[in-house]
Order: C-alpha cells, then sequence, then structure tokens
C-alpha cells in the first residue's frame, strides 16, 4: 500500500469507480476517480479558457466568469480548440484524479497510478472521460441558468 495525499481527502469529494469492460490488457482494471479540490479545478478551467483567448476561439459571452461549469456547456471537445502544450498540461493532471485498485477484489487497496497500469489507449481516453463526468454533473447542477427571466 503506497500512502498519498489522496488518502486524506475530506469526506465531501466526489469519487467515482470505473472499470474497464473492453476486451484487452486493461479489461477488469478497476480505477478510482477523485473529484479535484475546488481551487485546482478552477484553475484546470481558467488554463483552458485562456488558451482557448490565446488561440483566438469565439467563446460564449461570460464563459470566462463560469470555470467548469462554461466547459460543461461546451463539453470536452474543447480541449482539440487548444494549442498542444496546454491540451497536453490540462489531460496530464485529469490523471492526478485516477488511482488504481490494483486487486479488484479488494478494493479497500488503492494506489496512485503508475506509467504500466494502463496498457491500452481507449483506456486512457475512457478515463478521461470519467473524470470530465464527474466534474460536469456537479458543475451543471451550480451552472447559472440561460433561460429568460419572467
Amino acid at each position: 500500500y503506497t500512502l498519498s495525499l489522496h488518502d486524506a481527502l475530506p469526506i465531501s469529494r466526489k469519487i467515482s469507480t470505473y472499470t474497464v469492460q473492453d476486451e484487452g490488457r486493461d479489461f477488469g482494471k478497476v480505477f478510482q476517480i477523485t473529484e479535484m479540490p475546488s481551487s485546482q479545478a478552477e484553475k484546470w478551467a481558467l488554463r483552458a479558457l485562456l488558451g482557448m483567448i490565446e488561440k483566438g476561439v469565439d467563446l460564449p459571452e461570460g464563459i470566462e466568469d463560469t470555470g467548469f461549469a462554461g466547459l460543461a456547456r461546451m463539453g470536452i471537445s474543447f480541449i482539440g480548440k487548444l494549442p498542444f502544450e496546454t491540451a497536453e498540461l490540462l489531460l496530464n493532471e485529469m490523471f492526478t484524479c485516477v488511482r488504481i485498485m490494483p486487486n479488484p477484489n479488494d478494493r479497500s487497496v488503492v494506489r496512485d497510478l503508475i506509467e504500466d497500469d494502463i496498457e491500452e489507449v481507449a483506456t486512457r481516453v475512457k478515463l478521461r472521460l470519467a473524470v470530465w463526468k464527474l466534474h460536469v454533473d456537479f458543475s451543471k447542477a451550480v451552472a447559472p441558468s440561460t433561460s429568460a427571466q419572467a
């Protein structure tokens, strides 16, 4: 068992698990996904937004004030609009939310990832989507309404 900063997480942080269902070298592996602290999520969203502004991407009015909630409305496809250097940093940071349960039959043991834990590119993509979903589901709940006021 490897001790990490994740072991001292407050109970209020959302945690989900992802089990690989696709055939291949990762089949059956179980990963734990933990929500970023709000300060990290805010910085992550700001880096994404600033990267899009720098690239000249047309952004909806006021999106810079909405953080993850605004990015949620755009969908994860916004990553493709970023310069590679920015996208790479953001994609790598997403994996700070992912840990592995090395023995799927004993989910009490969870450790940080090492390079060989994920052997399929498809698994990496699906884990990023799971990280995105964990954060966006929360952000959608707090996103300001875009409906007209009565």
